[in-house]
């Protein structure tokens, strides 16, 4: 896809943006080259063969993978994944990770000075049901310094992963929180030229969803569709 087509709409980030610095060297220097796709990329294992070996339950609870309970601020994060035409998309392998309340990854590459929580690895998975619909439990994210620039911050976020019917049909996303002042400093998040789409990456807070004396919940909508998809009536969108 051309860069001109990929970011028609002001939807996608351009490849290099001046103020997120590491894309200075992941950008390309030539122009991309559009592959056809292929039996090979077209098919590949299920959502549900991908799940294969981890049960559901437990993987999509991340507050449940250890003997302990994790710190931080227990949420629910829940939402469908939909197709361009507003479809549901079902059995569609739903990953995500993130840092701990304490803003670190349990990963060797994060050293940053503050404490791992043995009992919250940070990563689950979920099928979608029959209605595209997808639920985590987790816990809310902290902040972390990332050096890209002086006093940089990363909003508190999740990762998301979504599978389309092989490998080569990958969505990698982030979801932010409702209100949070470090949106208005974050490159990553304002890389992205619409307004509305940038909107769109932050979650709904949904008191219908809320545990009560138990978690809060947020909606987070997931639309399918390339640069045909459009805003659902879910209200919340990414592209592929």
């Amino acid at each position: 896809m051309s860069a001109d087509r990929r970011q028609a709409g002001g939807v996608d980030p351009p490849y290099l943006h001046a103020d997120y610095r590491s894309t200075a060297l992941r950008a390309p220097l030539r122009p991309p080259l559009r592959i056809v796709y292929g039996p090979s990329e077209l098919s590949g294992p299920s959502g549900a063969a991908l799940l294969a070996g981890r049960e559901q339950g437990v993987g999509a609870d991340l507050t449940r993978q250890h003997a302990g309970e994790p710190l931080g601020e227990r949420i629910i994060v829940h939402g469908r994944v939909l197709d361009a035409r507003h479809r549901p998309l079902p059995d569609t392998l739903v990953e995500v990770w993130q840092a701990n309340a304490a803003g670190r990854y349990a990963h060797v590459v994060d050293q940053h000075p503050a404490p791992l929580d043995p009992n919250f690895t940070g990563a689950g998975a979920f099928l979608t049901d029959a209605e595209g619909r997808y639920r985590f439990v987790t816990i809310k994210p902290g902040a972390y310094p990332w050096r890209n620039h002086p006093n940089a911050w990363r909003p508190a976020h999740i990762h998301f992963s979504v599978f389309g019917r092989s490998f080569s049909q990958r969505l990698i996303t982030q979801m932010y929180f409702p209100g949070d002042p470090l949106l208005a400093y974050d490159p990553v998040f304002r890389s992205i030229p619409s307004p509305a789409a940038r909107e769109s990456l932050v979650s709904v807070f949904d008191p219908t969803h809320t545990a009560p004396e138990w978690a809060l919940a947020y909606r987070f909508d997931i639309t399918l569709g390339g640069r045909e998809g459009r805003q659902g009536p879910e209200g919340r969108e990414e592209r592929t």
